[in-house]
């Protein structure tokens, strides 16, 4: 039976309470431009404004109050002592022109937080079970791509590490679960070949909806989204820099954008709209936008798609800045090694810091 998405529904609502008492939204300085006019939801009978899409907003670094101590918490006759203890992670993918480089050790890598060097804790180059969300566009244009793309998306899984977890998301103007969190290729390919393609493109929202998920149900630590869409969204609640910022707020995915931008179903400057949009959504998370020539290309895609999670060296640092200092902080990570040319580094741009607090020890009160 087909799930609907109340919890996508939920998650998304929360998604839009959130960046609304977040305004004004801060991320970081490589946002385009977009639509020019506010995208208007009703609920509950009334209408939200969201923002449209502006000018890049650049983080407000030094502009942000930092709180002062908290007093300790007592407990019983003594006092708890906290650490902050959240550990940064990044999946990196490294090039050598356009060739994978999958020999690099730890100290090859350098790691900055918004200009600073950070040190690296822990270090990984295995292929790690991933978390998927195969995120397909079924709106009504889509209906003479969706076999090709749905074969194309099972054959990724297919290649990827067999402890993967994947789920399906198929949408228009609205999202659907067409299958949950599995490992089972067979009730995928299931969820897939729910094609009931009609309605518009709410390509921002099912993606919020979707890292949601995988930030509140995803079991394997690593998380993707592979995002297959043939247009740009004109059904969203959201815009593209509140999309952007929740994936960064939630230290979200690797999102990875298939656009089928060809033929004559879009004027130019749609394409170039969309074309940018998705090149966002990638670039910020730190995967790869493609634009196949024709639907033929998806599936050489796909396995390209598969081979570069499987590839993946993981980072992990402790930031100098506590997490109370808020703001977007501005990751960049270079890789040098013997022997080799310049090397292209391919991660997330940036995060902003969610408090993680741990209990350590109880001292005496006296």
């Amino acid at each position: 039976m087909r799930l609907c998405n109340n919890a996508f529904h939920t998650a998304l609502l929360s998604g839009v309470a959130f960046l609304l008492a977040a305004q004004p939204i801060f991320m970081s300085a490589a946002v385009p431009q977009a639509a020019a006019n506010p995208v208007s939801t009703e609920t509950h009978g009334q209408t939200a404004t969201f923002p449209s899409d502006s000018d890049p907003v650049h983080s407000p670094e030094g502009t942000a109050s930092v709180p002062g101590p908290a007093p300790l918490p007592k407990e019983g006759s003594g006092y708890v002592l906290r650490t902050d203890v959240e550990e940064v992670v990044l999946n990196a993918t490294v090039l050598n022109g356009t060739q994978l480089v999958q020999n690099l050790t730890k100290d090859d890598f350098q790691v900055y937080e918004d200009g600073v060097r950070q040190t690296l804790l822990s270090f990984q180059h295995t292929d790690l079970p991933v978390s998927i969300g195969l995120v397909i566009d079924n709106s009504g244009s889509m209906y003479r791509k969706r076999p090709s793309v749905n074969k194309s998306a099972l054959d990724l899984i297919l290649a990827s590490n067999p402890q993967d977890q994947a789920f399906v998301v198929n949408f228009s103007d609205e999202a659907f679960i067409d299958c949950d969190f599995t490992s089972d290729p067979n009730k995928l390919r299931d969820g897939l070949a729910h094609i009931d393609s009609r309605g518009g493109t709410a390509l921002y929202d099912a993606v919020v909806a979707s890292a949601d998920k995988l930030a509140n149900d995803a079991k394997r630590p690593k998380q993707v989204l592979v995002l297959i869409t043939d247009g740009e969204d004109n059904a969203s609640t959201l815009n593209l820099e509140q999309t952007i910022r929740r994936v960064q707020e939630l230290s979200g995915p690797v999102i990875y954008s298939i656009g089928l931008l060809f033929g004559d179903e879009m004027s130019r400057a749609e394409v170039r709209h969309a074309r940018r949009a998705l090149e966002m959504l990638s670039t910020e998370t730190g995967g790869m936008a493609f634009f196949p020539r024709s639907i033929e290309e998806v599936d050489q895609i796909a396995a390209e798609v598969a081979r570069d999670i499987r590839t993946q060296y993981t980072l992990g640092y402790r930031s100098t800045k506590p997490t109370s200092v808020p703001g977007f902080r501005r990751v960049a990570v270079t890789a040098e090694a013997k022997g080799m040319g310049k090397l292209t580094v391919r991660t997330r741009t940036g995060y902003f810091p969610v408090a993680h607090q741990e209990k350590q020890r109880v001292v005496s009160g006296n």
